[in-house]
């Protein structure tokens, strides 16, 4: 009965529109009050959860890519990755997706690189007779490039929710391989259909400009090796590099390129202390939900009727890539991992799955979901950018899903894609 209280009140809270913090936090109220629980352990849960010296990386990354955006080193790497695949087919989308990954070894964010790179890009595409619905698409596919490449947010709330076992430094560089791998099909499906479109491409401004937009962009480009390389080579941890690039940031926006006004810099630290407050509300009350979970053995269960459908850990993979793929689209990133980590990591290790490699398999599952309606954060964004309805989007949006599919299979059945390169830094 327990269960059928705390899955029951989230979901018809979620169901009428309740933000999804409160819909944590009341379901695990209400189940605690049934249980004859004290209710002082659900705040208990909750402090606990957001009281992780590891979390304070994620502010600080927020703000770092905040002020990046408002301080021209977004629209310096547009510029670059331009001079770079500009004159391909559908040149523009190649741009966007290029920039896109640039541009996520930086913001780390799906959400902020879909606002930051639709800003810059959408409009261009639009006045250059390209579809709104194919600048959308492109667009909120790319933004998902972020997930997987460091400094991503989610790969440190997966470690934590695991328990602060799994390296950091292991996840950032798992996902490497498969970010790229990623960027590579959606430029591949973006030019197949900018092809059957007849968009055009760009002039190719020659190698000159190219060297002169590289050496402009160099700055900002910087900070990806800053973060990766720091915390690979164990200089510092995760949370002190994301201090280190909001350092970084303000003295690239301040002193090299000389763009950020007093009013911006107001706004992007307003904007990264809302963004902090509301994510640390929700992993506070997704702390509080997933001790419920455990205290009520669904992680136990799980495996146990894993076990009577299948024997065969690719049929086990196949069966949770599905769980998640719909959980991803009825949920918001953040808490969906913060409460499936402790059901669905131990069912995998059961059949001998890396955690690394499922912490991979995971960010890909629910970023997809960020893009896929009822709540799909990334898509809402980059619809309100373009204009556009998200029914208007998603006529059109499957080839990039179907590409996305072909990662996600290619990085959960083939663990060298997430595995080989940590192997290289042990």
């Amino acid at each position: 009965m327990e269960l059928w209280i705390l899955f029951g009140v989230f979901t018809v809270l979620m169901l009428i529109g309740t933000p999804i913090a409160f819909c944590l936090g009341v379901s695990s109220f209400a189940t605690v009050l049934y249980m004859g629980l004290p209710p002082l352990v659900i705040f208990q849960r909750l402090n606990s959860g957001m009281s992780v010296f590891s979390l304070l990386a994620i502010p600080f990354f927020i703000y770092a890519g905040d002020l990046m955006v408002r301080g021209g080193i977004a629209s310096r790497i547009v510029a670059f990755a331009a001079s770079l695949v500009g004159h391909v087919r559908g040149g523009l989308g190649q741009v966007n997706i290029v920039t896109a990954t640039l541009f996520g070894g930086i913001s780390g964010s799906a959400v902020a690189e879909a606002a930051a790179v639709g800003g810059l890009m959408i409009p261009q595409m639009k006045q250059r007779g390209y579809g709104a619905d194919y600048a959308v698409n492109v667009t909120s596919m790319a933004a998902l490039i972020a997930l997987l490449l460091p400094p991503s947010h989610n790969m440190i709330i997966y470690s934590i929710s695991a328990g602060g076992k799994i390296s950091i430094a292991d996840l950032f560089t798992a996902g490497v391989l498969p970010g790229l791998l990623l960027a590579a099909a959606l430029m591949v499906t973006a030019y197949i259909v900018a092809r059957s479109r007849g968009y055009p491409t760009e002039p190719f401004p020659g190698f000159v400009m190219v060297a002169h937009l590289l050496a402009v962009a160099v700055p900002g480009l910087l900070l990806i090796a800053i973060i990766f390389g720091g915390v690979r080579s164990g200089i510092f941890t995760a949370t002190e590099s994301s201090c280190i690039a909001v350092l970084y940031a303000l003295l690239v926006t301040l002193f090299v390129y000389r763009q950020m006004s007093w009013k911006d810099f107001v706004h992007a630290t307003q904007g990264a202390v809302r963004t902090t407050a509301m994510v640390l509300l929700i992993i506070g009350t997704a702390a509080a939900f997933s001790w419920l979970m455990a205290f009520l053995k669904v992680p136990a269960s799980l495996v146990i009727w894993m076990k009577s459908v299948a024997d065969d850990p690719l049929t086990v993979l196949l069966l949770l890539n599905v769980l998640m793929l719909v959980l991803g689209t009825f949920m918001d990133m953040g808490p969906t991992i913060i409460i499936c980590t402790p059901i669905f990591l131990p069912v995998a290790q059961a059949y001998g799955v890396d955690p690394v490699h499922f912490g991979v398999i995971m960010i890909l599952n629910f970023g997809i979901g960020l893009n896929t309606p009822p709540v799909g954060a990334v898509q809402f964004v980059a619809c309100a950018v373009g204009k556009i309805s998200v029914w208007e989007a998603m006529r059109s949006i499957w080839p990039f899903y179907g590409a996305g599919l072909v990662v996600l299979g290619l990085v959960t059945y083939i663990p060298a894609i997430s595995l080989w390169l940590p192997a290289v830094f042990k």
